[in-house]
C-alpha cells in the first residue's frame, strides 16, 4: 500500500484506492465490448435527395442507427476505362455487423447507380453508451 507524507498530514492509501476503482470501471465497460460488433459504411450518392430518401429508408427498416449525410464531396473515379471527376454526397452509416448483408442489399435495390459503393468497416472500440445506443436501435440478425 502506498502512503504518501505530507509537512503535517499522512494520506491514506485512498488515492491508490480510487485510482484502482476508476481504472477497474473503464477496463470492465472497455472489455465489455466485442470488436467488430458494429460497423460504419460509407456510400457515395449523386444527390442529398437521394442520400436522405437512402438514410430514412435504412433507419425505417432498422439497418441502420445513425446515418451522417456529407454535402458535395469529389470523386475521382475510373468508369468503363475513363477517369471521371463528380460531385457526390457521402453518407456515413452506423450498423450492426450483423445486418451488414441485408443493409447492402436493401440500398443495390433503392440506389440509382449501377454500381453503388457500400464499403464497410468493423468498428473496434468507441465510446461504450455509443455503441449500446447502436445496438439498441438495430436488432440483430
Amino acid at each position: 500500500m502506498l502512503t504518501l507524507k505530507l509537512p503535517g498530514l499522512i494520506l491514506i492509501p485512498l488515492i491508490s484506492q480510487i485510482s484502482k476503482f476508476s481504472a477497474s470501471t473503464c477496463t470492465k465497460a472497455a472489455m465489455s465490448y466485442e470488436p467488430g460488433t458494429h460497423s460504419v459504411s460509407y456510400v457515395t450518392t449523386p444527390s442529398d435527395e437521394v442520400a436522405t430518401k437512402l438514410a430514412e429508408g435504412l433507419l425505417s427498416q432498422n439497418l441502420a442507427a445513425c446515418v451522417n449525410i456529407i454535402p458535395e464531396v469529389k470523386s475521382v473515379y475510373k468508369w468503363e476505362g475513363k477517369v471521371n471527376t463528380d460531385t457526390e454526397h457521402m453518407m456515413i452509416i452506423k450498423s450492426r455487423t450483423s445486418r451488414l448483408e441485408d443493409m447492402t442489399k436493401w440500398i443495390r435495390e433503392n440506389h440509382p447507380y449501377e454500381v453503388c459503393e457500400v464499403i464497410s468497416m468493423p468498428i473496434t472500440q468507441g465510446n461504450p453508451p455509443y455503441l449500446q445506443w447502436i445496438s439498441n436501435n438495430v436488432p440483430p440478425k
